[in-house]
């Protein structure tokens, strides 16, 4: 199999992973373990900031509208000194205040965790333990709340469960959609909240780990991250579309049976493979 076609399906997993709540780490670390998909570039820096660029397109493009919002919302809330003056005004601040605890860690931390973490192990283990989680919220949640009751306690609440995020396995949506679920939020307007948040850190992750990287892209593998980024946003994109559709019907426990599924592929790839 090609370079160019492997890196496609690496983007296509990136794009439908980054989003549903299932782990696109866990994925992208076994599946090319278990193909024996051995190329350095699928393994560099260089491709995955290319696939994060993907999934960073398709959130933003998603929720364009609310990211002009969000981003006018601030600066006004800024210019007035004033985060109570309207609704988007006060969801910018909720953000950018959700978005500081995984901002923090992710500098301080992401190397370490990234080194000592990423194992079969803690993959499988990090599956279980949040699709547990997973089932637990959506068994109390009441659904009472919506965006417009969000208040800052609860925006850090969610900002420091996405946090944890860091640790490989947890799934960023899975872990913060689950928090929104806990605190009494409608699936739906959990999902949203969760999606808006993932826009800054997704954008800041792809922005340090490319300040670690200057150098020219040798000519071989230009073709490979472009179509990896291409379809990692294409598919980012639909998932996030298709999920909001789903979840707005539907409970999170299909994707629970999915993680402990595929958990269990981990640990027989760690104990018989």
């Amino acid at each position: 199999m090609s370079l160019t076609v492997e890196s496609i399906i690496l983007g296509i997993i990136q794009g439908l992973t980054e989003f549903l709540p299932v782990s696109s780490t866990a994925h992208l670390v076994i599946i090319p373990e278990l193909f024996h998909w051995n190329s350095p570039l699928l393994n560099s820096l260089t491709f995955d900031v290319a696939l994060h660029t993907g999934t960073l397109l398709a959130v933003v493009a998603y929720f364009f509208r609310d990211t002009i919002d969000l981003i006018s919302g601030f600066f006004r809330g800024l210019a007035k000194r004033n985060f109570n003056t309207d609704d988007k005004t006060k969801l910018a601040l909720l953000v950018f205040l959700g978005t500081i605890p995984a901002g923090v860690l992710g500098v301080l931390l992401d190397k370490w965790v990234e080194t000592k973490f990423r194992t079969p192990a803690v993959l499988a283990t990090s599956m279980i333990v949040i699709g547990l989680l997973m089932w637990y919220a959506e068994r109390i949640a009441t659904k009472m709340k919506r965006t417009d009751n969000l208040t800052i306690k609860d925006a850090l609440i969610i900002g420091f469960s996405q946090a944890l995020a860091l640790v490989p396995g947890t799934s960023r949506s899975g872990i913060t959609i689950s928090s929104g679920l806990m605190l009494g939020y409608e699936r739906e307007d959990a999902a949203r909240f969760s999606f808006l948040l993932s826009i800054p850190v997704i954008a800041g992750a792809a922005v340090l780990k490319l300040k670690n990287f200057i150098h020219g892209i040798p000519h071989n593998e230009i073709a490979p991250l472009f179509f990896g980024t291409l379809f990692s946003a294409i598919f980012g994109f639909l998932s996030i579309k298709y999920f909001m559709k789903y979840v707005q019907r539907h409970s999170l426990n299909v994707f629970v049976w999915y993680r402990f599924l595929f958990a269990a592929i981990i640990i027989i790839f760690i104990y018989v493979i």
